[in-house]
């Protein structure tokens, strides 16, 4: 039988993501730039309406019922609750949390109370009418519903931390700095919120929030903290858990994004033959029940990503010209 189709929402640059994805099955990207890129991997590329429009999950409706959609995966983190509270009406086959989790897991300050009621480790975390001077410093101010490491500042003492809660021109929250290396860890769960694998990184090098080098690393606290916290929160689809490892507090989850990381190679490169997270998310689609496996990749894998280029035409058509005949070359 054919696979269901999948769609994905805000594609963006994510081409590796929506290649992937339609390597496997019919795929249907939507993006509201029609200078997005990742469209031009799928087989289908539709304009939608803002994600703000009411109008916004009918027209997702429709491109569902159009294409024999099994499954719908937002690649940012702006429409992830509205997807939720589709998926909760049972309007969309969306793979995302709970409403009240997805809700939760976009403000940084409202995760952080979530993780603490659910036992689960946060840095010590106030808002920023809290009496600063009894803070411990330094600490980060930050965005409550910031994304790509956006106006995150670094603060020193009282003064600097008013500052910048003053300079930012959004709600912010305040957080212990975190010493030691950070890591994520690249989670799958299933349609009932089972964790199916927990894939842990480090994170060499990072631009805008998104990982560009990284190493698969065999670490089975991480490994096990991302597995509690995805059965914690009863996460459906993928998510990507932000951690650092202090060398005074131990592992603290600094982030929850309930969908792919900006890092997508160790879901991939690190997972073994046929459970590559896509493979494991088309087969849910189509109805299959996918036993967990976690801890079960190959580590030591190291990752490091690059840039490319796509000629549109006048109609913003592909040209199929690329800047090297051929595309690509292999690396040598």
């Amino acid at each position: 039988m054919t696979p269901p189709a999948v769609l994905l929402t805000g594609v963006g640059k994510r081409y590796d993501i929506v290649a992937c994805f339609a390597r496997l099955t019919r795929t249907v990207a939507v993006d509201p730039s029609p200078l997005a890129p990742a469209q031009y991997a799928a087989h289908v590329r539709a304009a939608v309406p803002r994600i703000e429009d009411p109008a916004y999950i009918p027209a997702l409706e429709r491109l569902c019922e159009q294409q024999r959609v099994g499954a719908v995966l937002p690649l940012t983190d702006l429409d992830i609750e509205k997807l939720a509270q589709a998926r909760a009406d049972e309007r969309l086959p969306a793979f995302v949390p709970a409403p009240e989790i997805a809700r939760a897991t976009y403000d940084k300050y409202e995760a952080h109370l979530l993780l603490q009621r659910l036992g689960l480790p946060s840095p010590a975390t106030v808002l920023a009418d809290a009496d600063l001077e009894a803070l411990a410093y330094p600490v980060m101010v930050k965005p409550r519903r910031g994304s790509g490491a956006r106006s995150i500042h670094l603060a020193r003492d009282a003064g600097e931390a008013r500052f910048f809660a003053g300079y930012v021109a959004e709600p912010v929250m305040i957080q212990r700095a975190m010493g030691g290396p950070e890591l994520s860890i690249d989670c799958l769960g299933d349609l009932r919120g089972r964790c199916i694998n927990a894939i842990p990184r480090t994170m060499i090098e990072s631009r805008g929030g998104e990982s560009i080098k990284g190493t698969v690393v065999a670490d089975e606290e991480l490994v096990q903290l991302g597995r509690r916290t995805m059965e914690a929160l009863a996460v459906t689809g993928p998510a990507t858990i932000q951690v650092f490892r202090d060398p005074e507090v131990g592992l603290a989850i600094t982030d929850v994004n309930t969908r792919f990381g900006g890092a997508f190679p160790a879901p991939l490169y690190a997972a073994m033959p046929g459970r590559t997270y896509p493979e494991l998310i088309v087969a849910m689609a189509a109805g299959e029940d996918v036993e967990p496996a976690v801890g079960e990749f190959r580590a030591g894998l190291t990752f490091t990503r690059y840039y490319w280029q796509l000629e549109l035409d006048e109609q913003l058509s592909p040209t199929g010209r690329d800047i090297v005949l051929g595309g690509p070359p292999l690396p040598s």
